[in-house]
């Protein structure tokens, strides 16, 4: 399994910025954890959103919730993270993660594939 991930850039704060990972084609038709987790300069990981593919349950951590949605609409498309209402404190670099295994739980520390990230930069 492969993801890449694309859309980062630079915004206003206020903004809006939209992030696909690509998988796999078929990857996310059957029930798999997924997610997209963030790191700013200096500080640790974050999970900013995760869901589960197959059924589209999702989870958001608390600094998002209201501004951020995760979501796949087809098993060939991406998973996309819309992001509005961006704030500076959403700088970062945001990773897409995958676990391939059966799970319990999904958050990013169970991650067993990601990309290598695309960066954000939110100016105030």
């Amino acid at each position: 399994v492969q993801l890449v991930e694309s859309g980062g850039g630079s915004v206003q704060a206020g903004g809006s910025l939209r992030l696909p990972c690509a998988a796999p084609t078929g990857y996310t038709s059957s029930r798999h954890c997924m997610g997209w987790y963030r790191q700013a300069p200096g500080k640790g990981r974050e999970d900013v959103a995760v869901i589960i593919t197959g059924g589209g349950t999702t989870d958001y951590a608390d600094s998002v919730k209201g501004r951020f949605t995760i979501s796949v609409d087809d098993a060939k498309d991406p998973v996309y993270l819309q992001m509005n209402s961006l704030k500076h404190e959403d700088t970062a670099m945001y990773y897409c993660g995958t676990y391939t295994g059966p799970f319990t739980r999904c958050r990013y520390d169970y991650y067993n594939v990601w990309g290598r990230g695309t960066q954000v930069a939110v100016s105030s």
